[in-house]
């Protein structure tokens, strides 16, 4: 009964289409700029763009009409602009841009503060200008709060005016594309990267090591009758040890030290309400030993928040300033590690403080998530986590500005989201398991440069939920779950990745086609694709693009097609959003009707159409050379045996 409809419904699609495509639209239409918070927007991350608006400074900026493209795309910082110009298939998504305008600060008196920030006496007076007409000083001494940036000018004589005061070269558009070439490829860097982060964690959990060689200066019980007198008596860079037993908490140190325990036996109690430990200066350590009785506010007293400025002084007060077994502010290169913590609001809280390493912790939050808040939590802090396990509680790691943090080799469960980042970039995400989760890893807010690297995470509503720009999505498996990937970011690259046995195994959920998704293994999904609106995506790599890829695409499953060549994808295009391809594969109802109406003559026809008339084509997604062989065949078989047993 599906082929029939289906086969009927083509069939008219055909009659009823075939013509309709053959005038095109005029292109000789007028086009102006548009209100820049109508536009797509991609380019600098929302910390950025929220910390220029806190200190009054500008950002140039960039709209950009195109030839096959609906939307119009809003570029923050030219230095995208010129970079997405240029990336190979750009055209093949976007088409030729018809109208490229920028920002003209000729009449808004433009000027640069103390700090390099770029600023205007008059903003009623920020234009816009044709980028081919424009004037860029480059190189000045002008900067948004993501580093130095062209200045655009329609006057060349502003553009001159400009740089005599502060510096720099004044070139028009070609030269300004010229300077601002196309980064390398995007492989390349992502793997650069993911080895860079990865050996900064090693050498920051090795510097912690030497902690372990401090003298021995106070027993607790012998020489001080409470930890909170032990630590008041030690002299720094000593070790205070807790034998076996349960000690008072609500414990302030303020020098280098050593705290270790005997292990679980060894037990820091607080009263049930507060922090149990605070750690105010560098280089302590708290190792071995159990923290219970925190208090159970997630969230810091009205009176606290009020306290802090800035414009995420709401974020730093509602999720940084609650109870915690363990409070780090102000504690760069402070360890802790082999602690377990029960807790009814956050385990580790770490605030304002580098280089902290958190390792081999256990932590078991509320059963209910929605009854507790943050196991681990970094607030402007690059932190190492690794090695732990936690279970329950709201989020197992939650970030806020924690820049270049890593999270590896750590097993989440039972909770809202594995790890949750949020105005965090160029964070490294490594190697974790997640179990049970509504989201096993999420990134929000908009960051740029965050790598999500052979994680796991099965049984849970989401995988893996990316937002943002520039991120490496890698090596991970997604499995048994609601939904695998959601695809929300913008010029990222997607690959090895394995995405069996979910619902919904990727979903396409940004309307700028600008990722990369390329030699991942999608197999046996209810539904391996869906979209939104918006553009089909080509999910092929083209020939030397910056995937690293050429001309090749993913694995799909067992397709009814053949790879006649030998060239290891099959011959034809596939459509995993398709109403017929959509179903080959799949555990669905209708994928046997769908495999033989794939190779029906019909169906071929309407695929050779829709590539002479490109006006057919509805959005979705498109394999133009989908894989013959599974990327990774190991974990695939380990996955769908494991599925099938």
């Amino acid at each position: 009964m599906l082929v029939k409809y289906v086969l009927v419904a083509l069939l008219t699609v055909l009659a009823v289409l075939g013509g309709s495509f053959l005038v095109q639209p005029g292109s000789d239409a007028r086009l102006s700029p548009v209100r820049f918070d109508d536009t797509l927007q991609m380019g600098l991350s929302s910390e950025t763009v929220r910390e220029a608006e806190a200190a009054d400074a500008v950002i140039p900026r960039a709209e950009v009409f195109y030839s096959q493209y609906r939307y119009v795309v809003g570029y923050e910082g030219l230095e995208t602009l010129a970079s997405e110009l240029g990336r190979v298939g750009h055209e093949r998504q976007f088409g030729r841009p018809l109208a490229i305008f920028v920002t003209d600060y000729s009449n808004a008196d433009p000027y640069v503060d103390d700090d390099g920030l770029l600023r205007v006496n008059s903003s009623f007076d920020v234009r816009w200008t044709n980028a081919s007409k424009a004037s860029f000083v480059v190189d000045s001494g002008a900067r948004t709060p993501a580093g130095p940036t062209p200045v655009p000018f329609e006057s060349q004589a502003s553009a001159r005016e400009f740089a005599a005061r502060y510096g720099g070269d004044v070139v028009g558009w070609a030269e300004l594309r010229r300077r601002l070439t196309e980064r390398p490829g995007v492989r390349e860097t992502s793997r650069a990267a993911v080895a860079n982060r990865s050996q900064w964690a090693n050498r920051t959990v090795a510097a912690t090591s030497a902690y372990d060689d401090r003298p021995v200066s106070v027993v607790v019980g012998e020489d001080a009758p409470t930890l909170s007198a032990a630590v008041e008596r030690a002299p720094a860079n000593t070790t205070v040890v807790l034998p076996p037993g349960t000690y008072d908490g609500n414990v302030t140190v303020e020098k280098p030290l050593t705290i270790r325990g005997s292990g679980p036996e060894t037990t820091i109690r607080g009263p049930g309400n507060g922090t149990v430990l605070r750690l105010s200066a560098q280089r302590i350590a708290v190792r071995s030993l159990a923290i219970d009785g925190v208090g159970p506010n997630g969230t810091a007293p009205l009176a606290e928040r009020e306290s802090l400025t800035g414009w995420d002084a709401k974020i730093r007060a509602v999720y940084g300033s609650g109870d915690a077994a363990i409070l780090a502010d102000g504690a760069n290169r402070s360890l802790v590690s082999n602690v377990r913590i029960t807790t009814p609001a956050s385990g580790v809280i770490v605030r304002s403080s580098d280089e902290v390493v958190v390792a081999n912790v256990t932590i078991d939050g509320t059963e209910r998530w929605q009854d507790g808040f943050m196991n681990v939590l970094a607030i402007r802090s690059r932190i190492v986590v690794q090695d732990s396990t936690i279970r329950g509680g709201r989020d197992g790691v939650y970030t806020h500005r924690a820049h270049g943090l890593v999270v590896r080799r750590t097993e989440m469960r039972d909770l809202r989201f594995g790890v949750h980042e949020m105005y965090t970039s160029d964070a490294l995400v490594r190697n974790n398991t997640v179990r049970d989760a509504d989201v096993g890893l999420i990134v929000m807010t908009r960051p740029t440069g965050n790598a999500l690297v052979g994680n796991d995470v099965r049984a849970s509503d989401g995988g893996l939920s990316v937002v943002g720009s520039d991120s490496y999505v890698a090596q991970n498996v997604v499995a048994g779950n609601d939904l695998g990937i959601d695809v929300a970011t913008r010029r990222s690259l997607y690959e090895r990745n394995t995405v069996v046995g979910n619902d919904v195994g990727l979903r396409a959920g940004t309307l700028l086609p600008t990722n990369w998704v390329v030699a991942n293994d999608v197999v046996g999904n209810d539904r391996p694709v869906t979209t939104g609106r918006g553009p089909t995506r080509v999910w092929t790599a083209t020939d030397a693009d910056a995937s690293g890829e050429d001309r090749r695409g993913n694995y799909w499953g067992d397709l009814p097609a053949l790879d006649r060549d030998g060239d290891g994808t099959i011959d034809r295009a596939y459509r995993p959003t398709g109403a017929v391809d959509g179903r080959l594969g799949g555990r669905g109802p209708g994928a046997t009707s769908a495999a033989t109406l794939a190779r029906s003559p019909t169906v071929s026809l309407l695929r050779e159409f829709e590539t002479v008339v490109p006006g057919l084509r509805a959005g979705g997604v498109v394999d133009t050379d989908p894989l013959a062989e599974p990327v990774r065949p190991a974990v695939v078989d380990s996955l769908t045996e494991r599925e099938h047993a």
